[in-house]
């Protein structure tokens, strides 16, 4: 990872209950304003893993292939021996993976499929269509699994919904981290993984994204406050919408308005916002950009414009299945001794080494 540094902030008079607005608990699933659709956290305790990279525990109890509730500290989800998401279509819009903690497979119906993670992001265009499972193998056989990610969806415009399908990886090796400094010497951390913060950039999103744009301006960043820390969130042009999710610790001050852990900030995006941590570490996530402004009709997996369009979906993809599934099973996970790693569809084998 690539580390810089600024010198402390010099904030001015702070404004206080003009700033931010729309303070919102945080569910399963996350509210999001345009451009994006939605966000989860998945934070799972897994324990050891079997032979077959499933959990060396019980699955008695669990309601499989539609586990989303959190027994012993983790969840099966979709997956009904490993954890997970198995096949499943999606078109007109991206994803995008960041992955704390833990491991990913990805595997997907145009025959790529990698192995990422401990830093790791993957940002995928769904496009005009495909199929990728998500799953989360147990490497570790003699000690826990952990998961800590997000996964956020972010719409595609009406002129980009059929672009083809593509993916990429942001190694953990290439996201640039800052540190800030405030008058206390007090370290606050940011990872870019899209946008830029002041002069770094974070590396380049999938060519056909909304984030592709620098004028839309898109952020995702994370960010780590230690605790009794002072940082300053810098501003935009007054077009995009910009909200801070609270969702590790126990106290902060977002423009004079002190908010509970798990409650989700709007704010307004042309101010200097100041952020302080209480007694504890706050760890945040920080969404920005400028709304796309189309009709958005979704449907599960599927983000169009119009009903029709979804229907459309539908039929295709009961007719060509988006290029059908080439991997020996709809769970497909690779080999327990396969490294990090990106095969793309045109062959092509990337590592982060």
């Amino acid at each position: 990872m690539a580390y810089i540094c600024y010198s402390p902030i010099k904030s001015g008079k702070k404004m206080y209950n003009k700033l931010v607005f729309n303070i919102k608990p945080l569910g399963f699933m996350w509210e999001t304003t345009d451009p994006f659709l939605f966000c989860v956290h998945h934070a799972d305790a897994y324990p050891a893993g079997n032979e077959e990279l499933g959990p060396a525990a019980s699955l008695a109890g669990r309601h499989l292939g539609q586990d989303f509730t959190l027994k012993d500290g983790w969840r099966m989800y979709h997956g009904t021996k490993i954890p997970g998401f198995p096949a499943h279509p999606h078109r007109g819009f991206e994803t995008i993976t960041i992955v704390l903690n833990g491991i990913v497979d990805h595997s997907d119906s145009h025959g790529a499929a990698g192995r990422y993670g401990n830093g790791d992001v993957q940002w995928m265009t769904a496009g005009s269509g495909l199929q990728h499972a998500e799953m989360f193998p147990l490497l570790n056989r003699d000690r826990g699994n952990p998961l800590d990610l997000f996964q956020i969806w972010l719409n595609l415009p009406k002129s980009k919904k059929f672009v083809p399908p593509h993916f990429s990886m942001l190694w953990a090796k290439s996201i640039p981290i800052i540190e800030v400094k405030d008058k206390n010497e007090k370290t606050t951390r940011i990872t870019l993984v899209a946008g830029h913060f002041g002069d770094t950039q974070a590396p380049a999103p999938a060519p056909d994204s909304w984030a592709a744009n620098p004028e839309n301006e898109v952020g995702i960043w994370l960010i780590d406050m230690p605790a009794e820390a002072e940082w300053a969130i810098p501003p935009a042009s007054p077009g995009p919408r910009r909200l801070l999710y609270f969702y590790d610790g126990t106290k902060i001050l977002v423009g004079g308005i002190e908010i509970n852990s798990q409650y989700a900030i709007e704010m307004l995006p042309d101010q200097e916002i100041i952020v302080e941590s209480g007694d504890k570490p706050a760890r945040l996530l920080f969404l920005q950009g400028k709304p796309i402004g189309e009709p958005v009709s979704q449907y599960g997996p599927f983000v169009m414009n119009t009903q029709s369009e979804i229907q459309q979906a539908i039929n295709d993809f009961r007719k060509t299945q988006f290029g059908g599934w080439p991997w020996p099973r709809f769970d497909n996970v690779h080999d327990r001794q396969k490294g990090r790693f990106a095969r793309y569809a045109n062959g092509k084998v990337e590592t982060p080494e």
